[in-house]
């Protein structure tokens, strides 16, 4: 494996084929993100842009999930200390900045429970293809904090205002088949094709032209360019939002599980 990429115990590199690279999340816990996997999934791509060998990369969890969010450890940090909100605000601004800017094709495998940074980067992907049982889900307002770490930047392109905002306030999460029908994903298909449909398309991708794939993807994603400032202003409401009180008794509820009781006389 060419180096330098970056050393994290949490991620996994395979070459399942030719001039395909992929990156595979493992850390048990649901592969829930603690900041060395979070910061690894922010600055690996550049390392691959330098790989020569690597035409295409897929992203996708190992086990049962692809990644289900924050690790609360690091969400009760970034409650409790002013250090850490600042540190992931660089660190979730960087991922959505890196994945927009990493020319190479990119291919998310989305197989089961995607939520926080691990669904932002399935989403930013160029092609998403989700399993059947896949369950995507934005829980940052039921947690007490504004949808910033990619959903205002990309729903509304992927999906129309209207399924932006339903999911995204409501907090109700998505089957497979529901993302690929309101366009929230390319693709939907059963859990046990998942894998080899990924390395499928990539290989497909592989035979094309690389000028030209890049040069699409880079035209295309000028749209996510014109929209970066909505971004930078979700991200700022998120991080802001985990200095106040809805964000405590959002990780109570979570802890004791049941619904949160959120103050209904907010100042906002």
């Amino acid at each position: 494996m060419p180096q330098p990429y970056p050393e994290c115990a949490s991620l996994r590199y395979e070459r399942p084929a030719d001039r395909v690279l992929r990156i595979v999340m493992s850390r048990g816990k649901m592969n829930a993100m603690d900041f060395e996997l979070h910061h690894a999934l922010t600055t690996i791509w550049q390392a691959i842009e330098d790989d020569d060998t690597v035409s295409v990369a897929i992203l996708t969890g190992e086990g049962r999930a692809f990644s289900a969010g924050g690790d609360f450890d690091l969400e009760r940090k970034l409650v409790e200390e002013f250090d850490w909100r600042a540190r992931m605000w660089k660190d979730g601004r960087n991922l959505v900045r890196n994945l927009i800017h990493f020319s190479k094709p990119l291919i998310s495998a989305i197989n089961g429970p995607a939520a926080g940074g691990g669904l932002a980067a399935a989403l930013l992907a160029d092609i998403s293809i989700a399993a059947r049982s896949a369950k995507l889900v934005d829980g940052h307002v039921r947690l007490g904090v504004a949808a910033g770490d990619h959903a205002a930047i990309i729903w509304p392109l992927l999906c129309g205002m209207a399924k932006a905002k339903y999911h995204l306030l409501s907090g109700e999460p998505l089957n497979g088949e529901q993302a690929e029908r309101i366009g929230l994903v390319s693709l939907c298909v059963d859990d046990d094709r998942l894998q080899q449909c990924a390395v499928d398309t990539a290989i497909r991708l592989t035979q094309g032209s690389p000028s030209a794939l890049r040069w699409t993807k880079l035209s295309m994603n000028n749209w996510l360019q014109m929209a970066w400032p909505i971004f930078e202003n979700s991200l700022a409401l998120e991080i802001l939002g985990f200095s106040g009180p809805d964000v405590v008794e959002g990780l109570k509820a979570y802890e004791e599980r049941r619904p949160p009781r959120f103050d209904p006389h907010s100042p906002v």
